[in-house]
């Protein structure tokens, strides 16, 4: 079949035309010329695909803290001397810390219990890692043999104690585990993989600045113990990856440390400071200072 001149040229200008539309639809596309459904229609049509989004300055994700309220359920923890259960201090503290932490709008945070129930120690570090959490607090008001001794500490995980009276403190929280019975004790072996894992260099540091962080935020607030930073092989910070501290916030054995966290309003003090600790600690994380 034969065709002049004039047909070529008329076909050659209609695919010219094809190209240059197909073109300047892309390029509409790309720079958002084409807006409405019209231009999604005509970018349908030449077989376009939408451009994924692009999120400037987006903020990044919010940190994860796991706040953890020690003992609960038939394990009642320390017993004060006027029979102030520590279980129900521990989780009254840490309920009014996440809401102060959640107001803010900078985190987000887990309770490993809102209610009064058993967990073995195991499944706080397991609940840990299910939230990826990205620093783990739990709150304790235990007691000692000395009655005399009172204010607030804060305990990292050392392999050595740092004192008798921290090594006895970490014996007593680790004998938790005795409630949970034989068949609650049993670890998955994923779990113990975890608890039996080295903390990692960047972790011993990082629990090492929230402590130091909970120490500078609590002074001239609330009372401190002597030598307030301690550590010693407490299972429940034995998380090889995430930033574990645990916060004394008194004695139930000392009758001022029990009175004073039986008041809403000290406890309060507590959480407040606990929130600054917590603020500075990923304020100094954003800087690369830890």
């Amino acid at each position: 079949m034969g065709c002049d001149r004039q047909d070529l040229d008329r076909r050659g200008r209609r695919i010219t035309m094809a190209k240059l539309t197909r073109r300047h639809l892309l390029g509409a596309a790309a720079s958002g010329l084409l807006a409405g459904g019209a231009g999604k229609a005509a970018a349908a049509r030449h077989g376009l695909r939408k451009a994924p989004a692009v999120l400037r300055g987006a903020s990044p994700p919010r940190p994860v803290i796991m706040l953890d309220p020690g003992h609960g359920g038939k394990d009642p923890g320390a017993i004060g001397v006027s029979g102030t259960y520590e279980k129900h201090i521990a989780v009254a503290a840490a309920t009014e810390l996440r809401a102060l932490l959640m107001a803010s709008g900078r985190y987000d945070v887990v309770l490993s219990r809102t209610d009064d129930r058993f967990i073995p120690l195991a499944g706080r570090v397991e609940l840990a890692h299910r939230h990826k959490a990205d620093l783990f607090i739990s709150m304790h008001a235990d007691a000692l043999h000395q009655s005399d001794v009172r204010g607030a500490s804060v305990y990292t995980l050392s392999g050595n104690a740092s004192d008798r009276q921290t090594a006895l403190l970490a014996e007593t929280e680790n004998s938790a585990d005795r409630f949970a019975g034989p068949g609650m004790a049993d670890v998955p072996p994923d779990v113990e993989e975890i608890l039996n894992s080295l903390v990692h260099e960047e972790t011993r540091r990082g629990s090492a600045h929230m402590a130091a962080s909970v120490i500078r935020s609590f002074q001239n607030r609330i009372q401190l113990l002597h030598h307030p930073s301690r550590h010693a092989a407490f299972r429940v910070l034995k998380s090889g990856d995430i930033p574990s501290v645990l916060v004394e916030m008194g004695f139930m054995s000392n009758h001022l440390d029990e009175q004073a966290l039986r008041r809403a309003a000290h406890r309060t003090q507590i959480t407040q400071a606990m929130k600054q600790a917590i603020d500075g600690y990923f304020l100094r994380q954003r800087k690369g200072m830890l």
